[in-house]
């Protein structure tokens, strides 16, 4: 059996107000639209639901049983329309973030936990990956919020339906073994750094095509000796003598001994994006966005030059 919301809503109006002439009133619409109405409900319920009485008419005893159910089909309809309406406003439900690592390990934690005392309705999980997998994950709606890093050598290219936030600039400094020739100096030109053997990140992803780029603008074909996705490990090579490595300030602590940290000439930067699909910005995303940007300010406040 089928019945129409607004049958439901004609049959609930005349047992309130008593009349099918001051139920149209309530409803906005014509004594006769009312009627049409609920005779039709009669029609899908199978059941009389109302009877003459006078000049005007009551409810059966259906009608009644149906009337009870109306209301409550009506008020739960109501609550449902007015806990969607809470959703523009308030910051809820899952929301799916996506972080390269370094950002995951430094400016996730203190943001989530931001996220957690200000939005506790807020439920945020966690997936690590370079842009050139958390961007299309955003595209197609994997996730919903994602840090991605740009370097100025190599801009990271965003799909046409996301947004995005710049949350900071961050200096890439030269690593090099203490004993180095080149590690008495407090900096480099980048055009000196041919010959070195270097650290970076895996293999033909984001962050070694960056750095890879970077020195070739400079007249260096660098030679890769140790691709490993984690800055601690890299600089536990330099510590070693065995590598050189381009460290972004935000990736760099703690610093082993035997590691000399340079400033380059000219400087290399990269910037941090958070960005988010167009369409389907909210209060969460908007209270995901606030939290990235409070946090990476903070940390990159706390952060030492070269």
């Amino acid at each position: 059996m089928t019945m129409s919301i607004e049958r439901l809503r004609a049959l609930h109006a005349l047992s309130v107000h008593g009349t099918i002439a001051a139920a149209a009133e309530a409803m906005h619409v014509t004594p006769s639209g009312v009627s049409q109405q609920l005779a039709k409900l009669e029609r899908e319920t199978g059941h009389r639901l109302l009877e003459q009485q006078g000049r005007g008419v009551r409810l059966t005893r259906a009608g009644h049983v149906l009337a009870g159910h109306a209301a409550r089909v009506l008020a739960q309809l109501s609550a449902a329309a007015a806990e969607l309406d809470g959703l523009r406003d308030d910051a809820t439900g899952p929301v799916r973030l996506g972080a390269f690592v370094t950002a995951a390990r430094s400016v996730l934690p203190p943001a989530l936990a931001a996220l957690r005392e200000r939005h506790p309705g807020l439920s945020p999980t966690l997936v690590e990956g370079e842009a050139e997998n958390v961007l299309p994950a955003l595209a197609r709606g994997d996730i919903d919020v994602a840090m991605v890093e740009s370097w100025d050598t190599l801009p990271t290219p965003f799909p046409a339906s996301v947004s995005n936030v710049l949350l900071s600039s961050d200096v890439i400094d030269l690593a090099l073994p203490a004993a180095h020739p080149l590690a008495r100096r407090r900096t480099v030109d980048l055009h000196e750094l041919r010959g070195m053997r270097w650290a970076c990140w895996t293999a033909g992803g984001t962050c070694e095509r960056q750095l890879v780029q970077t020195l070739r603008e400079h007249n260096v074909e660098p030679e890769i000796a140790c691709n490993v996705a984690d800055y601690p490990t890299q600089l536990a090579f330099v510590a070693a003598g065995l590598a050189a490595a381009l460290i972004p300030r935000l990736g760099r602590d703690p610093v082993p001994s035997g590691v000399r940290i340079l400033a380059t000439r000219p400087v290399v930067r990269r910037k941090i994006y958070v960005a988010w699909r167009t369409a389907a910005g909210g209060p969460a995303v908007d209270a995901c966005v606030e939290a990235l940007r409070a946090a990476a300010e903070r940390f990159m406040e706390d952060r030492p030059a070269a």
